[in-house]
């Protein structure tokens, strides 16, 4: 039986998502916790989050968060989600430009105010979408045409194209979810996204970590 960490710094959907990683391993211990030694003890992690990155960010260093995922998150499978993969890279232009954990190199954009086309563009991206899958183990048993659900009104630019296994479209092409090693990380809720992210997240708990 392997213990999951789901992180909890006071700003994630953590009863969504935990239920929904408990669903799909449910021989697994879930575990909601900011207690360090707890998540040093994990086998996976889970880093989900919502709401602005400045307030997360200040949470997150608040909590010791920060030292403990540069210190595990490539020890272990670790996966994070919205708000989570954000504040995995260098900055952001939220909350006025925020220093994010520096953990992968790229910026957290603003959407504009026009598609790329010259039409308004409304701000936030918020529903259903479809993304452009790279082969990956993470999209195993998922069809090429699935849709997730996104809530957000910035977007990740990541600096290592190598690293981006999946790509939405809303006005202009972002990046949906990046991997690295042991690392995954997406901007829509797997949580939300019914049959098709559950079955995202059930391919992570089973995930060796390796591409």
């Amino acid at each position: 039986m392997d213990r999951i960490a789901v992180i909890d710094y006071g700003m994630g959907n953590l009863h969504s998502a935990a239920k929904a990683v408990q669903k799909v391993a449910p021989n697994d211990e879930v575990v909601v916790t900011s207690d360090v030694s707890v998540i040093e003890s994990a086998d996976r992690i889970f880093f989900p989050g919502v709401g602005a990155i400045g307030d997360c960010m200040k949470a997150i260093r608040e909590a010791g968060i920060d030292r403990v995922l540069a210190d595990q998150i490539y020890q272990k499978p670790t996966f994070g989600i919205c708000v989570g993969m954000q504040s995995l890279f260098d900055h952001s232009e939220e909350s006025g430009g925020v220093d994010a954990l520096g953990i992968l190199p790229g910026q957290v954009l603003k959407f504009g105010a026009m598609h790329e086309h010259g039409k308004p563009l409304k701000v936030p991206h918020m529903g259903w979408n479809q993304v452009t899958q790279v082969e990956h183990p993470i999209w195993h048993n998922i069809r090429p045409d699935a849709r997730f659900y996104f809530v957000h009104s910035y977007y990740v630019n990541a600096l290592d194209r190598d690293s981006v296994f999946g790509k939405g479209h809303y006005g202009i092409e972002f990046d949906a979810l990046v991997a690295v090693e042991n690392l995954v990380a997406c901007q829509f809720h797997p949580e939300k996204s019914g049959n098709d992210g559950l079955q995202l997240i059930k391919n992570f708990v089973d995930w060796n970590g390796q591409c």
